[in-house]
């Protein structure tokens, strides 16, 4: 195994304890003032790509097209997957968030009239048969549990549709833009969105009542989330295969699984054990043959 693979498991290592790492801080943070500090984080490393001189050289097509990118991968992702695992364990939102590789072929299929193959075709059904699975398993519990549960599914799931929309639109500005210049013009967006969303609270919240370790949590979310695991992740996809990166996406829920195991004191059930190896096996099967895999970031 070389190097660059190594930088794509450690991209999605990254990507997988983020799941539960959201989960621990918005226990003690509002949602919308968690998201918001995520953004003033990331622009604050971001902010000096900001330059007057290439933002003059964005077309008016492109900012449409950054725009709708925040819109959906940072805004609309980001406030979904917070409140989606603040609902549901970590361990059933790293497996539903493991399904954006199917969910990005099937919005090709959609809205590209990319025609997916047929190892696609069941990485897709195999994606949904892992969802199912997940969430059927959970009548067993009581009604407020599992409702509760449910709900947080779907909005992870939601999370998942926005971040395939990110990468559909991504394609469109990767031979114009540099990727890092992508993530700033987005971040930059999203904070504009989400400022009358967090502005209340990040003015009269109680900050003394959180830990000073959640804090420490936040800094590092917001630094790994919008930049170390893209980095790593542009960085190793230019020297692997295609159809080798997409198995390293199997490595997320994996991460995510051990976080609320280790951490967070979440039991994995035969039910996740059964979406686990549906969805990594849609992964593996899809990348026998396939197109190089999207960034992914949560």
């Amino acid at each position: 195994m070389n190097r660059y693979a190594l930088l794509l498991i450690a991209a999605m290592l990254l990507v997988g304890t983020n799941v539960g790492i959201g989960k621990s801080i918005v226990a003690f943070l509002p949602v919308s003032l968690f998201a918001l500090l995520r953004f003033l984080l990331a622009m604050a490393v971001l902010g000096p790509l900001l330059r007057v001189p290439k933002l003059r050289r964005v077309t008016r097509s492109e900012w449409l097209n950054l725009f709708l990118q925040a819109l959906f991968g940072t805004f609309g992702f980001t406030l979904l997957m917070l409140n989606g695992v603040q609902r549901t364990s970590a361990v059933a939102a790293g497996v539903i968030t493991s399904t954006i590789p199917a969910v990005v072929a099937l919005f090709a299929w959609i809205f590209l009239k990319e025609r997916p193959s047929g190892r696609v075709l069941a990485s897709i059904a195999l994606a949904v048969a892992g969802i199912g699975v997940i969430n059927l398993a959970q009548s067993g519990h009581d009604a407020s549990a599992t409702q509760g549960s449910l709900a947080g599914n779907l909005m992870v799931l939601g999370a998942v549709c926005c971040e395939s929309l990110y990468v559909i639109l991504s394609r469109r500005l990767a031979q114009t833009l540099a990727p890092l210049e992508i993530c700033a013009y987005t971040h930059l967006f999203g904070l504009l969105l989400m400022l009358p969303l967090g502005a209340s609270a990040l003015l009269h919240f109680d900050y003394r009542s959180v830990p000073a370790g959640i804090w420490a949590l936040v800094l590092w979310y917001g630094l790994s989330a919008s930049i170390f695991s893209f980095w790593l992740w542009m960085k190793g996809i230019r020297h692997v295969p295609g159809n080798l990166a997409g198995v390293f996406c199997a490595v997320l829920p994996i991460a995510a699984a051990l976080y609320g195991i280790v951490f967070l004191g979440e039991h994995p059930t035969l039910a996740h054990g059964i979406a686990l190896a549906c969805v990594i096996a849609g992964i593996g099967l899809a990348s026998l043959k396939g197109r190089r895999a999207p960034p992914t970031r949560v």
